[in-house]
């Protein structure tokens, strides 16, 4: 079955639930996407019955604290696992590229670094590449950002199903081709229009529920998926920041929660 496991839901500062990171799935294959601000990626991973043997490809959209540092934790599982003969694919832009080798060069120990060379294989992106991973067939995209180089993804799924990933900065024109009439957009939701003068989304560079309503609707895609959210409002989140998103954008809205399972189907 295609699916995404959301192992974290929210933003960078969050404490109550994690850091946003997520398993792309289908029969064969498992994209992690992202793994968060620390070992508490092994923590998700363990809850979501995943093992680390079983991640074959990982994506990193960017090289912040709360998206590339649980990258280390899982490299680091990688070389030391003794039941743990498999490659992992590692993708990303010059800069998470940079920002890895430098952290694990530093911390890693040598007969860590020689079981990360065995094991670890490193696909440095550039902008508009497509690739296999496994049976996805992915095409990344820089969006843009003015504050860290980010790389968002699109994924063709074996049943042709279509899944855009927008990062977690607003979305930028130049990226339409890329995610219009896609059949699931994923889109960073910070917090709601409604409370933006409380979490102030827009000098944080983030959206708010109702901009990524609006946004699904412009670019007529089939389903969205909203995360990368604050966290003081967890009781009421998916019920307010889907009516929010749906007064623009009137079919299928989906606010996970951490350790959620959304079926692609």
């Amino acid at each position: 079955m295609n699916k995404i496991t959301m192992l974290g839901t929210g933003n960078a500062t969050v404490t109550h639930i994690y850091n946003t990171c997520f398993i792309l799935s289908t029969a064969t294959t498992r994209i992690l996407v992202d793994a968060g601000g620390g070992n508490g990626i092994l923590t998700q991973l363990r809850k979501a019955n995943v093992a680390i043997r079983d991640i074959h490809h990982l994506y990193v959209t960017h090289a912040h604290t709360d998206h590339v540092l649980g990258v280390i934790w899982v490299i680091r599982m990688v070389a030391q696992c003794k039941d743990n003969e498999n490659r992992l694919h590692i993708y990303g832009n010059d800069k998470v590229m940079k920002v890895v080798h430098t952290i694990i060069d530093m911390i890693l120990a040598k007969k860590q670094l020689n079981k990360v060379a065995e094991r670890v294989v490193f696909h440095q992106l550039t902008d508009g590449e497509s690739f296999e991973a496994g049976d996805i067939h992915l095409t990344c995209f820089d969006i843009h950002s003015t504050k860290e180089k980010q790389y968002g993804f699109r994924a063709q799924l074996p049943d042709a199903t279509v899944v855009a990933c927008l990062g977690d900065e607003p979305y930028n024109q130049l990226n339409r081709p890329y995610v219009e009439h896609a059949d699931w957009m994923m889109c960073e939701a910070f917090c709601l229009y409604a409370q933006r003068d409380t979490f102030k989304p827009y000098e944080k560079c983030h959206s708010t529920a109702l901009d990524a309503g609006r946004l699904a609707a412009e670019l007529d895609v089939k389903n969205l998926i909203l995360y990368h959210t604050e966290e003081k409002t967890l009781s009421t989140r998916r019920e307010s920041y889907t009516k929010e998103a749906s007064e623009n954008f009137k079919r299928k809205i989906v606010v996970p929660d951490d350790l959620e399972e959304i079926s692609l189907a």
